[in-house]
């Protein structure tokens, strides 16, 4: 193998690996030599840390492939697999990698993780002559790892409200000529009139100057609140109406175990994943925002 290759500078180890171990690991190493993963690994730029050197970042990914299927899914756990579980151990060989560079690795693989999967997939179908003429789909919800009830609502209702208290400080102000009536008042519209209240007259305002100054006063934390609003809607996007303040991508979900009061009415942190299977084997998933299967099959 000319990149997924395992070298023994040791000539004892004080706990050898079992031979049958050794050779699950050679097919594993083999078949990702196949698949042609190191084709996009080769574009991906691993700079060393502090002078040291350079991770082999071919290692690093079949152990951190070779974790994910052990069911390591988190950085703490993929780091001590590298420490002490033999079979990461050799893989990974003399490199000891820390919980951040396995982070700042996978972070780089973002924008090639689909055609390393297909690869791998495609290398898996040929390798055992696996036939996809039949294939089964089902969806589940999965929980995010984030934080308990850190959830954050749309806050359409909430910006509507707003506006109306706007367009009528605005009124008072004789500044709601071009504003909208209906709907919501958007934040660089509220900057514009609060930039045009410094021209205002005191006199034509009741309560002259001091009346003047409350109001302004008042459109500059409509601003703020508008900016708030607009940064959390921006964060749900137009198909969903909640997310999580430790993981944005999360939505508020029920569950089908529900551990807080085992009816499933309580809000989790999920994912609604939609995976394809073909002979026990994963060939192709979908992961969405979405609460309801409804949406998902076609794009799946």
């Amino acid at each position: 193998m000319t990149h997924f290759t395992i070298s023994e500078p040791l000539l004892l180890y004080t706990f050898p690996l079992e031979a049958k171990e050794q050779e699950k690991l050679d097919a594993f190493l083999l078949l990702l030599e196949k698949s042609g993963a190191w084709k996009y690994l080769n574009e991906v730029r691993l700079d060393s840390e502090l002078g040291r050197p350079q991770i082999n970042k071919f290692r690093l990914f079949s152990a951190i492939v070779y974790c994910f299927a052990l069911g390591k899914s988190s950085l703490r756990e993929i780091e001590a697999a590298c420490y002490y579980d033999l079979r990461v151990v050799y893989l990974i060989g003399e490199d000891r990698p820390s919980s951040s560079t396995i982070s700042r690795f996978i972070s780089l693989l973002e924008n090639c993780i689909t055609p390393i999967f297909i690869s791998i997939v495609q290398a898996i179908v040929e390798e055992f002559a696996i036939s996809l003429d039949t294939v089964f789909l089902d969806g589940s919800k999965f929980e995010a790892n984030s934080n308990k009830y850190k959830f954050v609502w749309k806050p359409t209702t909430f910006h509507l409200r707003l506006s109306e208290k706007a367009l009528n400080l605005l009124r008072l102000m004789h500044l709601s000529d071009d504003v909208p009536k209906d709907g919501i008042i958007s934040s660089k519209l509220l900057t514009e009139k609060l930039t045009e209240s410094q021209k205002i007259d005191p006199e034509l305002i009741e309560g002259g100057e001091t009346a003047l100054k409350k109001m302004r006063s008042q459109l500059y934390e409509y601003l703020i609140k508008s900016v708030e609003y607009e940064e959390k809607e921006a964060i749900c996007g137009p198909h969903r109406n909640s997310y999580y303040k430790t993981d944005h991508d999360a939505t508020a979900m029920c569950l089908k175990e529900d551990y807080y009061s085992g009816l499933g009415s309580q809000m989790h942190a999920a994912y609604n994943t939609q995976i394809v299977v073909c002979r026990g084997i994963i060939v192709f998933y979908y992961l969405s925002q979405d609460r309801s299967d409804t949406r998902t099959l076609i794009p799946t």
